[in-house]
Order: C-alpha cells, then sequence, then structure tokens
C-alpha cells in the first residue's frame, strides 16, 4: 500500500523517487519528479491497483490490499448499482459494456464533462469504480490523455467473503504494515471510511495492533 504523493506516513511513490523536481514550489505538479507523466497511472503494472480510497487521492494497492479492500468496494457498488442517479447508469453501464473510456461513457450516458466528474469521484471514492490512465493518438497525431474505467468487481475478480468491518480491519493493518509506525489520530484520516479510536482499541486488545508509545500504533 503507498500513497502518490506524500501526504501522511503512508510510503509514497513520489517521495521514493530521486530525481529532481520539475519546479521550486513546494506544492502542487511543480513538486513532482520531472518524470511525473509516468507516474499519473498511464499502463497497467501486474499485481498493483490504482484506487482513490485515500479519501479521494490515489492509493496503490498490492493483491493483498485488494482483496482486504474487496468487501468494502463491492458493497459500495452494489449501493451504486441500486441509487436513483447517475451513479447506477455509469455502473450498469460498465456491466454491460465492460471497461470503458471516458469519452464514451460520457457519449454513450449524455453526461456533460461536470456531471461525468462528480460522478467519477463519488465512484472512484468508495471503490466502485476504478480507472487507469490511457495516451491516446488523434488523426493528427497528437497524443492525448484519458482514462479507462471498469467496475471494482471488473478490476479484482476473487470476492473475500467477509464483512464490511472485518474488511475494514484488514485494511487497517495492511496500511500499518506499510507505514511501518504511525500516529493513531493520523491513521484514522487514511481511508474514505472512518476509523473510530474503538475499532483501533479493539485491534490493540486482541494482539494484532501494539503501541509502542502513547498515541502511536504499529503491528506486533
Amino acid at each position: 500500500m503507498l500513497t502518490l504523493t506524500q501526504d501522511c506516513a503512508l510510503p509514497s511513490l513520489v517521495a521514493a523517487l530521486t530525481e529532481e523536481a520539475q519546479g521550486t514550489a513546494r506544492t502542487g505538479f511543480a513538486s513532482w519528479p520531472r518524470m511525473k507523466g509516468s507516474l499519473a497511472g498511464e499502463g497497467e503494472v501486474e499485481g498493483v491497483y490504482e484506487t482513490k480510497l485515500h479519501r479521494g487521492k490515489t492509493l496503490f494497492l498490492s493483491p493483498e490490499g485488494a482483496r482486504a479492500a474487496d468487501p468494502l468496494c463491492r458493497a459500495a457498488l452494489d449501493e451504486a448499482e441500486s441509487a436513483a442517479d447517475d451513479r447506477a447508469r455509469v455502473v450498469r453501464h460498465l456491466a454491460a459494456a465492460g471497461p470503458s473510456t471516458v469519452e464514451a461513457l460520457k457519449s454513450e450516458l449524455g453526461l456533460d464533462a461536470g456531471a461525468f466528474r462528480k460522478v467519477r469521484e463519488q465512484l472512484e471514492r468508495v471503490g466502485a469504480v476504478v480507472s487507469r490512465g490511457i495516451t491516446t493518438e488523434d488523426a493528427r497525431g497528437v497524443q492525448r490523455h484519458s482514462s479507462v474505467l471498469s467496475r471494482w468487481d471488473q478490476a479484482w475478480r476473487k470476492p473475500w467473503k467477509a464483512t464490511e468491518d472485518a474488511a475494514l480491519d484488514e485494511l487497517i493493518l495492511t496500511g500499518v504494515h506499510a507505514a511501518v509506525v504511525t500516529h493513531e489520530d493520523e491513521l484514522r484520516t487514511w481511508f474514505t471510511w472512518p476509523v473510530e479510536r474503538h475499532m483501533i482499541g479493539a485491534l490493540v486488545a486482541a494482539g494484532r495492533l501494539t503501541r509502542p508509545a502513547p498515541g502511536w500504533i504499529a503491528l506486533p
């Protein structure tokens, strides 16, 4: 489990690179390494699942992380599919047509850019839908960046029959394993789903987490 940009104790892909930044600014794209184009999720890497489960920001998961998130993402997909709004239209279309580009979805569903962006963010934030970046070339040879969207059950095909509470516990443990040690208050902000203090306390009481110092959390 790792984030794209560094904003917490979870490891970050950008922070792991040694290339110099594009500019002198400390925030925004200027702080990214010069090779940022290859970090934007274009293409697929086997065994890596790109999500927006970090409260709408990019979170890369290993197969173990994807398995942990699976019950939560499938529950979100079920909820979206039964909704009386554009979320249902998008996920039902993906079920029928398969993974589709942003352009195809907007065209076939008759959604303008703003409406589609809103529903996409809602779906990706909870893992009902995931996306991967692609580069296309028009008739003039101009390259354009876009995305292909898939339902969670199209991206991860190994359902884990666990409760949502058990899944969130497993996601917490996966995150702490990646971070090695983190402050309890920060851990509660990692994921789209709220992590309550009593959940962390229960994992500590069960011996699945430990407190090496007051307020700090690690694996035993």
